[in-house]
């Protein structure tokens, strides 16, 4: 069974990797959870979105939650749990319309220019 926490820590690092790459994504609207339980092999975070549909009903505006899956984020060095932060804040478009930035864009090459912004201030 598939549980979910919170993760501050992993807030304030997404926050941090935010303010140096210039990302401008309203964080009130941001949740950062961690899963136990996945049986996933090889995924180690995922972006959720809600959907369009679920907006007007709830007549809220999109909200975004960037999950990490414990089990394979937690074996990372701290390069690739960075690289993977900012992968999937870069799933996040700027307009936080309910959408996503696809892997044309969220690419390898791409998250390693973005990486080198921060470890080159």
């Amino acid at each position: 069974m598939i549980k979910y926490f919170p993760d501050p820590e992993l807030e304030r690092k997404a926050k941090e990797i935010s303010a140096v790459l210039g990302f401008r994504h309203d964080f009130s609207r941001v949740v950062f959870m961690r899963s136990t339980g996945s049986k996933s092999r090889y995924t180690l975070a995922r972006c959720h979105a809600l959907s369009r549909v679920l907006q007007k009903a709830l007549n809220v505006r999109a909200h975004y939650v960037i999950e990490v899956i414990s089990h394979n984020f937690d074996r990372l060095s701290e390069e690739e749990k960075t690289k993977t932060i900012i992968h999937e804040l870069m799933h996040i478009p700027k307009s936080m319309g309910g959408g996503f930035r696809h892997h044309d864009y969220v690419c390898r090459r791409n998250v390693e220019q973005m990486y080198k912004k921060i470890k080159s201030p």
